[in-house]
């Protein structure tokens, strides 16, 4: 019989909330094992840290959120800054969670994907036959890119809802965006509740491809 094996580069790691640089040194040092370990426990589980202060709001915003996009209370999480109290993204690693910070949710439901990614294609189909029209420049660089991007991301199994427009003609994004929109609001005016500046939502198909692309992000 042999004990667990540890990286050891996560021994140090005894914080729910670590440091950005102590994680991102974990992960380089440790290789695979130990981004995958890293993806899995510290930016996925527990009580992020944007409601360390009264965690049953973070429940409550889970319970609402399944029943409003018809998914699991378990299959909802929060990342970013949100999840360990500070960035992990190269250009602003280790800026505070503050009360203006965004909340970026993800979703890991195989159905909700499957809603979304029908959606990107019939969108990208409007757009490329012209059916739908971007109302400025502006837009239409952001339609153009999110187009040319979309069919990779689904294929590593995940999308944003904000890749898809908020038109009618897209309802499940559309419900989405509202919900967002909703859990914002809602949170102003809740006690001991984080008061994000926006909200957003990724949606994965499956948890395997939540740690693979945490763990290519930390790589």
């Amino acid at each position: 019989m042999e004990p667990f094996r540890i990286a050891t580069s996560l021994l140090k790691l005894c914080d729910p909330y670590p440091d950005p640089k102590v994680i991102m040194n974990a992960a380089r040092r440790g290789g695979e094992p130990a981004r995958i370990a890293i993806s899995r426990l510290w930016l996925s589980e527990g009580i992020p840290y944007a409601f360390h202060e009264c965690p049953a709001v973070y429940e409550s915003v889970r319970s609402w959120l399944s029943t409003w996009l018809s998914v699991q209370a378990k299959e909802i999480s929060l990342t970013g800054s949100g999840r360990i109290g500070a960035s992990l993204a190269p250009a602003k690693l280790g800026s505070p969670f503050g009360g203006t910070s965004d909340l970026d949710l993800f979703v890991v439901s195989e159905s909700l994907f499957t809603s979304m990614r029908e959606e990107f294609r019939r969108w990208s189909f409007d757009f490329e036959s012209g059916r739908l029209s971007a109302i400025n420049e502006r837009e239409a660089k952001f339609w153009r890119d999110n187009n040319s991007r979309g069919a990779g991301l689904i294929q590593r199994g995940f999308l944003d809802q904000k890749m898809i427009p908020n038109y009618p003609e897209y309802p499940i994004t559309k419900k989405i965006s509202q919900g967002m929109w909703l859990l914002v609001e809602k949170l102003k005016i809740t006690a001991n509740a984080p008061s994000p500046a926006n909200a957003s939502i990724r949606c994965y198909s499956s948890w395997d491809n939540f740690v693979r692309q945490v763990s290519l992000n930390l790589s």
